[in-house]
């Protein structure tokens, strides 16, 4: 992913991810990670798509906060139960000379731990217009 000075408005997503083990569903929770290094706020909307049979999807979550100049927030989203999922973060920046936040998303198993193949570093997320 590159990401070029000037975008103000950047949405990034996992894509539609596959959760499904042998027995149930890989991960319970995911967490989104988001991490502002400019020196204005950073506006981000989040929106958890879920499916119980990989043909229908719904809303499951959707939040928006401020992250401080300087700072961040993590924030755990409760999937158990649905085998897919998809996760876009809309960020919008004040500064408009400034990369976006650094966004990344994790899934994890019921005893907290990283489940393969679920985990989304700003470099595996795609942006979406």
């Amino acid at each position: 992913m590159s990401i070029q000075r000037g975008d103000e408005n950047m949405t990034y997503s996992t894509s539609v991810v596959t959760n499904t083990r042998d027995l149930g569903t890989a991960a319970a929770a995911i967490f989104v990670n988001v991490r502002n290094n400019d020196i204005a706020d950073t506006t981000v909307l989040i929106t958890v798509i879920a499916s119980v049979d990989s043909e229908n999807f719904y809303t499951a979550y959707l939040s928006g906060f401020v992250v401080p100049p300087g700072g961040y927030e993590v924030m755990t989203f409760n999937i158990a139960g649905n085998v897919a999922y998809e996760v876009q973060v809309f960020v919008n920046k004040f500064d408009a000379f400034m990369a976006p936040a650094l966004v990344s998303v994790y899934g994890v198993d019921e005893f907290g731990n990283l489940v393969e193949n679920q985990g989304f570093s700003p470099q595996d997320l795609t942006v979406i217009g």
